[in-house]
């Protein structure tokens, strides 16, 4: 009996199994990159025709400290001075910890127990900047005047202590994202050379997330640069006070002063008019403060370069003593980190329950606001999904190509420069966007208050986020993840569609998340764009003379009248919906990440 051996015939490959020509993906990937520099040159355009209507003495506004519209003086030092005060205070308080936090959360607990610690912690990032003042006010101003026996506790230190609250949960989001990237194949490799920890952390994990978790700081700077209405509410506005010593400089921390956001935030840029003297130095300390996030990021990624070219060899270092007790030491150290933001978030919700317990009456949500202070929220709330959802859908492409641009096709330079300028488009004070699209949007175009213009504006607030969460998620693909793809004759494009896409997903999201809770919060744009007080129907019927009531500036116009009990109660209940709204987002957000990052890469 013989047998036969079954042989498949051979056949020819067909073309739909090739991979696929992915070319449009340069096109998107440069759409995004066009879109943060048409953003970022639309601003500095805007300053710039602002500083031409008028003349402007450089000299007087960078050395002198006095600011009197009256007598013709306009020096912005002292602001200068209170921007670098308050923005040095916020980094030195919440890197630290956030730093530690994150390392808590990706290297000591376990994924059951860090997941729903990562979302608590991101939860404060839904927080809107607005409500962050509101307590500033409640709670930051009494100790700081207690303390140092100074009446009211408007101060630089109160700022920078709300600053810090603010950013830590964003440098917190993105470290994690950072640790996370980095393949579990290298923590075993160096648990099998017997390293503890610590150790483990320190000479294994850092130096791969080092770049992610930079960027991360780099977005916290860029949210402390860019903020104005919290530190509007608890700096006290003082003009002109510049330390001339030490002792002077100690004082100046619990004083009141003047950044160079809360002077654009103020009431002088309306006031101002369009052109003159007047406008032009307040435009030219527009220009100031997006210089100054322009030498930050540049220093940074300067810094960065500089220590990755330098190959040092290596010093030999004997075992250290009491390697136990330092991992335990340090183990509670990083896990009382975590601890503190945590305690800050249920200590937050409840003052958030006390105060605005009116909103967890169903007649809250569900009816219109009658009056200056009375009803319900639920026109604001509509309004608030509607712009949240445009910018999201707007922001996300953009941002996702940008990054992919800076991490992957762009040479060393060039992605340098682009993250300088998604840097300094991200730290854009957002009263200058109101104001951008005030006169381009409303004025210019027609549209007067629009929902879409809202928008539009709240666009330059995420897309920085998304792309710099992007990029560094890009930058930390393990390079023979990037050769297994090349060697099997892949294009670029095809790489980036079938590896760096996937790859990046999970940190995108993140950002998205992270620049829609920032945006969510925003009064500044809205007021001047897309908002009314009353009288805006819930639903647009066009994009022209149509206005939306969103629950920022609600909230913001309810706060103005703090001797009215109702509009203070009225103004907290709209502030607990709005972090239960972002809430309810971010667990949808956060389920989705974790979906997709549950299919790591870690080989």
């Amino acid at each position: 009996m013989t047998t036969r051996t079954l042989t498949r015939p051979p056949v020819s490959p067909e073309a739909g199994s090739r991979p696929r020509p992915s070319k449009w993906i340069w096109g998107w990937v440069y759409a995004g990159a066009f879109a943060v520099a048409a953003l970022l040159l639309t601003v500095v355009g805007y300053l710039g025709a602002g500083v031409a209507g008028g003349h402007v003495d450089w000299l007087e506004l960078l050395s002198e400290a006095s600011w009197s519209p009256a007598n013709s003086v306009y020096g912005g030092l002292a602001m200068i001075y209170g921007t670098a005060v308050v923005c040095a205070l916020a980094l030195a308080i919440a890197v630290p910890i956030s730093w530690a936090a994150a390392v808590a959360l990706s290297e000591y607990l376990p994924p059951r127990l860090a997941r729903p610690l990562r979302m608590c912690v991101e939860l404060l990032a839904a927080v809107p900047s607005i409500v962050y003042g509101l307590i500033g006010i409640m709670v930051v101003r009494p100790v700081i005047a207690q303390i140092a026996d100074v009446p009211g506790g408007d101060s630089l230190a109160a700022a920078g202590i709300v600053l810090a609250v603010m950013i830590t949960p964003t440098i917190v989001a993105v470290s994690v994202d950072a640790l996370a990237a980095v393949p579990d194949r290298v923590r075993e490799a160096a648990y099998s050379l017997g390293l503890t920890r610590r150790e483990v952390v320190r000479s294994a994990v850092l130096p791969l997330a080092r770049s992610g978790m930079r960027a991360a700081v780099l977005l916290g700077l860029a949210r402390a640069l860019g903020e104005a209405i919290a530190v509007f509410l608890v700096i006290g506005r003082a003009d002109g006070r510049l330390p001339t010593s030490f002792g002077g400089f100690l004082d100046s921390l619990v004083h009141p002063g003047q950044t160079l956001t809360t002077k654009l935030a103020g009431p002088e840029p309306v006031l101002a008019g369009t052109s003159g003297p007047y406008f032009a130095a307040l435009c030219g300390l527009g220009i100031i403060l997006l210089a100054l996030v322009a030498v930050a990021t540049i220093w940074g990624t300067r810094g960065r370069t500089r220590s990755a070219a330098l190959k040092r060899t290596p010093r030999y270092r004997g075992t250290p003593r009491m390697r136990l007790q330092r991992d335990r030491l340090v183990m509670v150290l990083r896990m009382g980190a975590l601890l503190l933001p945590s305690a800050l978030l249920v200590g937050m919700l409840a003052l958030l329950v006390t105060r605005g317990s009116s909103a967890f009456n169903p007649s809250f949500w569900f009816t219109s606001a009658t009056g200056a202070a009375g009803g319900g929220v639920r026109d604001q709330i509509v309004g608030t999904v509607l712009l949240i959802a445009a910018t999201g859908i707007l922001a996300l492409p953009l941002g996702f190509g940008a990054g992919i641009l800076i991490g992957v096709h762009a040479s060393e330079r060039t992605a340098r420069l682009l993250q300088t300028f998604t840097v300094v488009l991200g730290g854009a004070p957002t009263i200058l966007l109101g104001l951008a699209g005030f006169v381009i949007l409303s004025t210019s175009m027609g549209w007067g208050r629009s929902w879409l213009a809202g928008a539009i504006v709240l666009v330059p607030v995420v897309v920085p986020v998304i792309a710099l969460t992007t990029s560094a998620r890009v930058r930390s693909i393990p390079p023979e993840l990037t050769e297994s793809a090349m060697s099997l004759g892949l294009t670029r494009a095809q790489f980036v569609r079938s590896v760096v896409v996937p790859y990046t997903w999970p940190a995108t999201i993140t950002g998205l998340l992270l620049g829609l809770a920032r945006a969510a919060g925003e009064t500044a744009p809205l007021l001047f764009t897309a908002t009314v007080f009353f009288g805006a129907p819930a639903v647009p019927s066009g994009i022209v003379e149509s206005p939306v009531q969103a629950l920022p500036t609600h909230i913001f116009t309810l706060s103005q009248d703090s001797g009215d009990p109702q509009a203070v109660t009225q103004a907290w209940g709209s502030a607990m919906v709005l972090v239960l709204i972002t809430a309810v987002l971010l667990s949808a957000a956060v389920a989705l990440r974790n979906r997709f990052e549950g299919e790591r890469w870690t080989t």
